[in-house]
């Protein structure tokens, strides 16, 4: 004979489901995030490297269009934003989703200590991520 009532049983079986189904969307997060951080590492290495090509190809299809070149690209970031340019410590904190846009906040730290708070808008086109926007501030409310 059965130990378990059928409510019992049913509960059990609810609280699997709910389980697998709570470790699928956490292997999920994961993987975005992953995604997400692979993207905006290999954009920051290209940067490193002074590999126009491979980071303007990181970046949305609307950033393209707006700069036109990767030289025109690289140029722009070297000048405006030499925290992402060449960090010398980027550590990844939340990613988040706003307005139907994917953000990741990320502190960037410059060779002489000194630390940024970049949030980055990132787009999936065809399963890669893009980056399609940074905003880059030394504390908040203090835009660079």
């Amino acid at each position: 004979m059965n130990r378990f009532s059928k409510s019992q049983r049913l509960i059990a079986g609810l609280l699997v489901v709910a389980a697998i189904a709570f470790a699928s969307a956490y292997v999920l997060k994961t993987k975005t995030e992953a995604g997400i951080q692979a993207a905006i590492t290999a954009q920051i290495e290209a940067f490193r490297r002074d590999d126009g090509e491979a980071a303007f190809a990181i970046a949305a299809p609307e950033i393209q269009a707006k700069f036109g070149s990767a030289r025109s690209f690289m140029n722009m970031v070297a000048a405006t934003y030499p925290q992402v340019y060449r960090p010398r410590r980027v550590d990844f904190l939340d990613v988040m989703e706003a307005d139907g846009k994917v953000l990741q906040k990320v502190l960037l730290i410059d060779h002489e200590g000194n630390d940024a708070l970049a949030v980055y808008s990132l787009v999936r086109i065809e399963g890669t991520w893009r980056i399609s926007g940074c905003m880059v501030s030394r504390a908040p409310g203090q835009l660079i």
